[in-house]
């Protein structure tokens, strides 16, 4: 194989401060070794991917998802609820469970994502009822089939409705099956260094379905094998409310109380803290992964993004599960968060912001230095879209028209040098196939 040279694309987006107006060169390895300036030409032979059509972006990064909520999109019963609510109703559809119905809503929640531009993933999973002790092991197969990247969480809930907690018995593990758990997939599963596939976080759900002592024993764990740390906080004034009646502290409290608040940490949500509290996750280098569509969906809220990353707090994207957005749409999710917050904020926070927060920023919180950017050294992990289509006609500025005129899919996308998706489809997925099969196993798992 020969360089690739992705030549003069429309437009191009670099989360960095880099020319590459001429595009950039990807290796026979998978990385990128060189940017084109504008003009310019490669500095050694290269075979030539004319990208004068495409705008490309580094690969989109989403920080928190579920992937198994695929199952469950728009059920009627949830439509119209706040998230307790919403949870309670849920849960027992979502512990019938089965390895099967993971399987497709993993491979619909990764299909979904890839053609949307994302090439990295985190999911969180903390559903091990009977028959699902697997459920982790079936998603790494699943990423590696589709050929894209993940940080796969171990989640957890210990704490069932008969001990003060939302989800029913059936859904609830012991400390001890967790943690050995926990253990036998970062052994098996978990990689390091630069061009990573799959990697494997610790993370207990939330403080209203989680004991104190297995947050404590996780954050012990994590720092032993040194993998990441993950869980939902301050989504909801509801979950205020249960920590300060369950534990006495304020959720950033209760954070520090079992040896969370650090850079091994990301935060699933992160909508209400107050200005000691940003200032504190800030000082630890705590991240959050924010949520928007879920956000509005749910009415949980706004996080504070720009006082969070003028505090220090690395922040990305992330869709959250695919019932309470319901989509797994990366591109989209930026068009979200870049409105949500100018309403904040105003019409000036910058589309680049957004984009940015999707590549650099949720790498970051991610805690990886190979993605979310394009420059030198770094994966070759891009995503390109075809401003083509009705809705950008008119359009001036390639970039921006991804997020202004809400493009939805892209046209290629290449995960370390590899084409991913090809003319927007996935080479060898039968999508309608899927879809059918998918389909059948979220009407059966509704049913009971």
């Amino acid at each position: 194989m020969t360089p690739l040279w992705i030549k003069n694309p429309l437009g191009i987006f670099t989360a960095n401060d880099l020319d590459a107006g001429g595009g950039l060169v990807v290796s026979d390895s998978g990385t990128i070794t060189e940017l084109v300036p504008s003009g310019g030409q490669p500095s050694s032979p290269a075979t030539v991917f004319d990208a004068s059509g495409h705008v490309v972006l580094p690969g989109l990064i989403n920080t928190h998802h579920h992937f198994y909520q695929t199952l469950t999109r728009a059920w009627g019963p949830v439509a119209n609820a706040p998230l307790f609510p919403w949870l309670q109703n849920l849960y027992p559809v979502w512990a019938r469970l089965t390895p099967r119905s993971l399987e497709l809503a993993v491979q619909v929640a990764l299909a979904e994502l890839l053609l949307s531009g994302c090439t990295t993933a985190a999911d969180h999973h903390y559903l091990f009822p009977d028959g699902m002790e697997d459920a982790i092991d079936i998603e790494v197969a699943a990423v590696r089939a589709m050929g894209m990247r993940a940080t796969l969480t171990r989640g957890s809930m210990t704490l069932g409705e008969d001990d003060g907690g939302l989800p029913p018995r059936t859904t609830v593990q012991s400390p001890e099956a967790i943690l050995a758990d926990s253990e036998r997939l970062i052994r098996q599963y978990h990689e390091t260094g630069d061009g990573a596939v799959v990697q494997i976080a610790l993370a207990p759900c939330s403080p209203f379905s989680v004991t104190k002592e297995i947050m404590a024993e996780s954050a012990a764990m994590a720092e032993r094998f040194d993998v990441r740390l993950h869980t939902h906080l301050a989504e909801t004034i509801d979950e205020e409310d249960f920590c300060r009646s369950m534990f006495g502290l304020r959720t950033v409290d209760y954070l520090e109380s079992v040896g969370w608040l650090g850079s091994r940490t990301w935060l699933g949500h992160g909508i209400h803290f107050n200005d000691d509290e940003i200032a504190r996750l800030g000082a630890a280098g705590t991240a959050v992964a924010h949520c928007p569509t879920s956000n509005m969906r749910l009415a949980s809220g706004t996080a504070r993004v720009l006082e969070l990353e003028a505090a220090g707090v690395p922040v990305g994207l992330g869709v959250d599960g695919s019932a309470s957005n319901d989509a797994s749409n990366m591109i989209l999710e930026a068009r979200q968060a870049l409105y949500l917050q100018r309403l904040r904020y105003g019409a000036s926070v910058p589309v680049e912001r957004a984009l940015g927060w999707a590549t650099r920023g949720s790498a970051a919180v991610l805690g990886r230095s190979d993605i979310g950017q394009l420059a030198p050294g770094m994966q070759a992990d891009l995503a390109l879209f075809k401003p083509d289509e009705l809705r950008f006609s008119g359009s001036h500025d390639p970039v921006a028209a991804l997020l202004l005129c809400g493009a939805d899919r892209a046209d290629r996308v290449m995960v370390g040098g590899s084409w991913r998706v090809v003319d927007g489809a996935i080479p060898g997925l039968d999508v309608a196939g899927l879809i059918a099969e998918h389909s059948a196993a979220a009407r059966k798992l509704v049913a009971g």
